[in-house]
């Protein structure tokens, strides 16, 4: 590529020379590519990777996950290439509290967990703010997919321009102060454009795989992960039944299950979705896929990045795989109600429920219940 389209990718950070910020490292290329541009328009960068699980206590090198040892190697060389100072953080203690214990009581209980937003509302923007101001830091910069664009209204967060990539669904649960001190320098970026950064910079993360599984289970076995940390709830022996009470089949446990599941249920007459999951009981509730279609959904714990107008149509989506959807919300005090205009696919209690207005994320909540 030419100089010229090079520097069509790099966003305009000139605001940033000499102002000191935390680069987010993970090890991977978008974070890379965060800290060799903030390094190159002359920030005072800190890289800074945390530490959160113990991935000796897995019988894999942590390879292809996130946040894992051979990343935190990976993070410290690419702050050494670029000539960063580089901090490793023991978050172990906060990732435990804040996403570990909550995802194995999800799965117990009959919700369906989302340990990514919270490892971003506790523990990656929480505790990563914490050490920005220990450092005196005035920011703190992501790898996200997330536009950022302020006015004289106050900070805007839009969804990524990778519409593949975008990840604001998972920062719905943020608050104005935590926004207003995040950047997203790839946000405007397709990802093929951060992989040309990325060998622009001669980065060693150039070339590297992007994680797919969740950081605290890079062999992908969920079912023996909550065995080996004691989940025995979510494994009691149970019935399979549709709304009317029918008993369809037997279970080993409902943390095999999540709502909305159609695969592998292996019930007849089917097919058959997943709607309800009784932690009490240990009943599996299913019906067809017409019935399973949900139309309303209670939001607990919202919060607003900005004051919606009257003449506003606002989006919502409550599944990470879900395109936004027209809906109306009805606040009543600190609870939250949305109607989708028309049927969607069913979410779980757990789940973020995020709120856009056209392509600016305003706000969101986590999922408590759903009705058809």
């Amino acid at each position: 590529m030419t100089s010229a389209d090079i520097a069509s990718l790099k966003p305009d950070l000139s605001h940033l020379k000499g102002v000191r910020v935390i680069a987010a490292m993970s090890g991977g290329v978008d974070s890379s590519v965060v800290a060799a541009l903030l390094k190159e328009a002359g920030a005072d960068v800190i890289g800074v990777f945390l530490h959160v699980w113990d991935y000796n206590r897995e019988d894999v090198a942590g390879a292809g996950s996130c946040c894992s040892l051979d990343d935190a190697y990976d993070a410290r060389r690419v702050c050494d290439q670029i000539g960063i100072p580089f901090y490793n953080m023991d978050m172990r203690e906060n990732f435990r509290k804040n996403v570990i214990d909550p995802f194995i009581s999800d799965y117990e209980t009959g919700r369906t967990p989302n340990p990514c937003e919270r490892c971003n509302r506790f523990v990656k923007f929480g505790a990563l703010l914490d050490a920005a101001d220990e450092l005196e830091a005035e920011y703190v910069a992501t790898g996200h997919y997330v536009q950022r664009n302020d006015d004289e209204t106050g900070v805007h967060i839009f969804r990524g321009n990778d519409q593949v990539k975008d990840q604001s669904y998972f920062l719905a649960t943020t608050n104005k102060t935590q926004v207003a001190r995040i950047l997203f320098p790839v946000g405007h970026l397709q990802k093929d454009g951060t992989r040309i950064l990325a060998h622009h910079y001669d980065l060693m993360t150039a070339n590297k795989h992007e994680s797919q599984d969740i950081c605290f289970i890079p062999a992908g076995n969920r079912i023996e992960f909550l065995k080996k940390e004691g989940a025995t709830t979510g494994f009691r022996a149970g019935d399979i039944m549709d709304r009317e009470g029918n008993t369809l089949g037997r279970h080993q446990g409902i943390a095999h299950y999540t709502l909305g599941q159609r695969k592998g249920l292996g019930l007849p007459d089917g097919p058959w979705h997943v709607v309800e999951l009784d932690g009490t009981t240990a009943r599996v509730i299913v019906a067809p896929p017409e019935d399973a279609l949900i139309r309303q959904v209670s939001v607990g714990g919202t919060t607003w990045l900005r004051d919606i107008k009257e003449n506003e149509k606002i989006l919502s989506k409550v599944r990470y795989q879900m395109r936004p959807s027209p809906c109306t919300i009805n606040i009543d005090a600190d609870n939250t109600s949305l109607t989708f205009e028309t049927p969607q696919k069913p979410t779980a209690p757990g789940q973020v429920a995020a709120f856009y207005v056209g392509e600016e994320l305003v706000g969101g909540g986590i999922v408590a219940s759903a009705e058809r």
